[in-house]
């Protein structure tokens, strides 16, 4: 069983590696060199490279980062995950939870993939990239680039899902019915949006503004009392309950603490979750069949994450990483890479990803190919090239 735990202690600065990779040319010359190795020898797996990102490939995207300088862990020292037990058992937990993120939704809603997800795409058809495993939790991959395989490792947020059947409800569908649930939150939600509170995403801005930003799109309003708060019942289990369940709400059709059934949680992997094991098989032959794993934008902070890194290195495959911030056992994961490397056996960097990965793309259609990797005749620029 792989469970999604939150890690929160200090990571490490960041080591560069090969040391001419601490300029923007020199990390580009080595994720080259990374991605497009001579082939003087048969590669192992697939020729090509599986991406694993993280939070930092959205930052450009207007979302808060979790570990980063400006990270809400980093800034909300106070900050507590609610667990999925507690979600599942406690009908005030959920009031919380919802309340938070009727109002972190927004900004979510409107966000869209940046210039690093969209260079992914290209990498993609220009045959370097095999499949992408997000940590994400926002889709911004599948959006820009649906022709590349993406396991979203954490689920998405773009939907809610049963409890009892598993069925999935329209997350734009489930605010609006939070807005009619909830008229004194909804009045609260546009005047926050008239100020300007929720058009920002770094976290001391808002703290200014009298809110809080925490991971997983949430907000905090300190000294809000979430009790009053009320959310829908699931509609397939309302139409046809399961056996031996009842689901009851009341007059406006929030849920009722009556019912044992009939409850929606986000459709994403909370804190303390088991992930499912389709999604973990799924995750493993990405990472097996693969000839190099590209972290971007990943602490590796969750073992979730961490442990294919793990599995891709007991395989003797090389692993770049490009993140702003420390990296989770850097130490132990760049052991055995010297510094004077060219980058084709790894390469740990720290460049904003929406400037690196677009003139990345740009120097591989330029350069003359070590090995050609296949190229679909349909290619055509990414429109921000």
């Amino acid at each position: 069983m792989l469970m999604r735990i939150p890690f929160t202690q200090p990571l490490p600065a960041a080591t560069i590696v090969p040391s001419s990779a601490t300029t923007a040319a020199g990390a580009i010359t080595a994720l080259q060199n990374f991605l497009n190795p001579p082939s003087s020898s048969p590669p192992r797996g697939n020729g090509r490279t599986t991406i694993l990102s993280g939070a930092g490939i959205s930052v450009a995207s207007g979302l808060a980062d979790y570990r980063g300088s400006n990270g809400t862990y980093t800034l909300n020292k106070t900050y507590r995950p609610i667990y999925f037990h507690e979600f599942s058992a406690s009908h005030e937990a959920r009031k919380r939870y919802w309340a938070r993120s009727y109002l972190g939704w927004t900004t979510l809603n409107r966000s869209r993939p940046n210039a690093g997800h969209y260079a992914v795409a290209a990498l993609g058809d220009m045959g370097f990239i095999s499949s992408v495993i997000t940590q994400n939790v926002d889709s911004f991959h599948p959006m820009a680039h649906p022709g590349l395989s993406t396991i979203e490792l954490h689920g998405y947020l773009l939907s809610t899902v049963c409890l009892s059947f598993r069925t999935e409800y329209d997350r734009s569908k489930f605010q609006d019915d939070l807005a009619a649930l909830n008229p004194t939150w909804a009045a609260f939600l546009a005047e926050m949006l008239q100020s300007g509170a929720l058009s920002t995403e770094h976290p001391e801005e808002r703290r200014m503004k009298g809110l809080k930003t925490n991971p997983d799109g949430d907000v905090d309003v300190p000294g809000v009392e979430y009790n009053t708060f009320r959310y829908p019942a699931c509609p397939a289990c309302l139409e046809k309950p399961p056996e031996g369940k009842h689901v009851e709400i009341d007059s406006d059709g929030a849920w009722s603490a009556k019912s044992n059934a009939g409850v929606l949680k986000p459709n994403v992997i909370m804190f303390g979750e088991s992930i499912p094991d389709s999604t973990k098989s799924a995750v493993e032959v990405a990472i097996d069949e693969a000839s190099r794993i590209l972290v971007l934008g990943s602490s590796l902070a969750t073992y979730s994450a961490f442990r294919l890194i793990r599995r891709a290195q007991e395989q003797s495959m090389p692993v770049g990483f490009v993140n702003m911030g420390g990296i989770r056992n850097e130490e132990l994961l760049l052991a055995g890479l010297s510094s004077d490397t060219s980058g084709e056996a790894g390469v740990r960097c720290a460049q904003p990803l929406e400037v690196l990965l677009p003139s990345l793309v740009e120097r591989l259609r330029t350069a003359p190919a070590t090995h050609v990797p296949f190229i679909p005749a349909t290619f055509q620029p990414a429109p921000w090239a």
